[in-house]
């Protein structure tokens, strides 16, 4: 199984043409752009810039119908290190303000791997065709914040730990897809996480594909796509991260 998934991932990044998602999934957005504002409060002066976030590919496990997942508790039966989901999207277009009203789809994989609405293949030998577990919809508030309740990822051949993305405006316009990445080190929850036997991660660290030599993630040289993650094992963990876009 994960042989064939590393073989799908590298062909899926370097060479699918047909599908159009796929065409826009996998294009880098390399070019950096920058808005800068300035506002005046009585004698202080605020300049605000920033760069649309990398665009990263949905594939192979996109939800198949994220409209019919409007929910912040994206759990269902999994189980795992208790984990919340902060993400925050700015936009550049309006000085990098935050983004209202945008909808925001996001999915993961669970503690062993596996993701749902997917399998009983040689990509995933595990059948969860039928359920939707960690996968969700919610709707920025007026700060551009949307929270999920869920588990720590696990990971799997080929693939840093990783959260992916789909950015639309309020109209269901796609603004971006990306994935989230998550520090890394002896210390980091990633390190941690995969070493508590007892909440039921079992692979450890060994045969881990680290973000720098992860196809999706190496050329983010900026950390761009890394979230903050604090907290423990025992209490839960949480990730934040500002992502941007040009609506």
């Amino acid at each position: 199984m994960e042989h064939s998934r590393k073989n799908f991932l590298k062909n899926f990044l370097i060479g699918a043409t047909s599908v159009p998602l796929i065409l826009e999934a996998c294009k880098k957005d390399t070019v950096t752009e920058t808005t800068t504002t300035t506002t005046t409060t009585g004698t202080t002066t605020t300049t605000g810039s920033c760069t649309v976030t990398p665009t990263e590919t949905g594939g192979p496990f996109p939800t198949i119908t994220p409209s019919s997942l409007v929910r912040s508790d994206i759990r269902l039966d999994r189980t795992g290190v208790a984990f919340t989901i902060n993400i925050t999207i700015k936009n550049k277009n309006n000085g990098c303000a935050a983004l209202s009203g945008a909808l925001i789809d996001i999915w993961h994989c669970d503690k062993d791997g596996y993701y749902s609405e997917y399998g009983g293949t040689s990509m995933q030998t595990v059948d969860y065709t039928a359920v939707h577990f960690l996968r969700g919809r919610q709707t920025t508030d007026a700060n551009g914040l949307v929270t999920f309740t869920s588990i720590f990822p696990g990971w799997y051949q080929s693939r840093a730990t990783h959260i992916h993305i789909h950015i639309y405006n309020s109209a269901g316009t796609s603004l971006l897809i990306s994935q989230i990445s998550f520090p890394e080190g002896s210390t980091s929850a990633v390190a941690l996480v995969n070493a508590s036997t007892a909440n039921g991660y079992t692979k450890g660290m060994t045969g881990y594909t680290y973000n720098a030599s992860d196809d999706v993630f190496k050329d983010d040289t900026t950390g761009a796509q890394t979230g903050t993650v604090t907290g423990s094992v025992s209490a839960g963990y949480a990730l934040a991260i500002t992502l941007y876009v040009a609506a």
